[in-house]
C-alpha cells in the first residue's frame, strides 16, 4: 500500500496486504456474504428467513458463511433459550459501516444488469420478502 509517498504492507489474522482493497474484499468477498450483508440491513433475521431471500444458496455454505462473517465480526448471532430455539443474525455496529457501500454496489448491480442484461419479474418469488 502507498500512502505519503510510504509504503506499508498490512498484517491482519496472521496474514499479509498489500492493499486495503484486498482486505475488504476478503472479508466481504466471495458469492454470498456481500448478499447475507445486503438482507441484514433490513433487521435482525433468522437463518430460515435469510435462507427463504437467498434462494440458491445451501444451507451448509450459509452457515459457513454467517460464521465467517460473526467471526470478522460484521455479523452478530443471538440465541434465545427457547424450545425450539431461536437464533437471529444482524449487522454489527461495525458491520452497518458496510451499508453505504452495499448501496453503491446494488446501483452498480442494477445498472450493469439494465445495460447488458435484462431485468425480468420472477413471478415465482414475486410479492415475497
Amino acid at each position: 500500500m502507498h500512502k505519503n509517498n510510504k509504503s506499508y504492507v498490512i498484517e491482519l489474522a496472521g496474514k499479509r496486504y498489500y492493499c486495503p482493497v484486498e482486505v475488504a474484499l476478503d472479508v466481504i468477498g466471495g458469492k454470498w456474504k456481500g448478499v447475507i450483508c445486503w438482507y441484514l440491513q433490513e433487521g435482525p433475521l433468522r437463518f430460515s428467513a435469510l435462507k427463504q431471500r437467498i434462494t440458491t444458496v445451501s444451507e451448509k455454505v450459509l452457515i459457513r458463511e454467517l460464521r465467517a462473517l460473526e467471526a470478522a465480526g460484521l455479523v452478530t448471532r443471538k440465541v434465545y433459550p427457547e424450545v425450539p430455539p431461536k437464533v437471529e443474525y444482524r449487522l454489527s455496529e461495525f458491520g452497518k459501516t458496510l451499508q453505504p457501500l452495499m448501496q453503491h454496489i446494488s446501483q452498480f448491480g442494477e445498472t450493469y444488469a439494465a445495460t447488458f442484461g435484462r431485468v425480468l419479474e420472477d413471478p415465482e418469488h414475486s410479492g415475497k420478502s
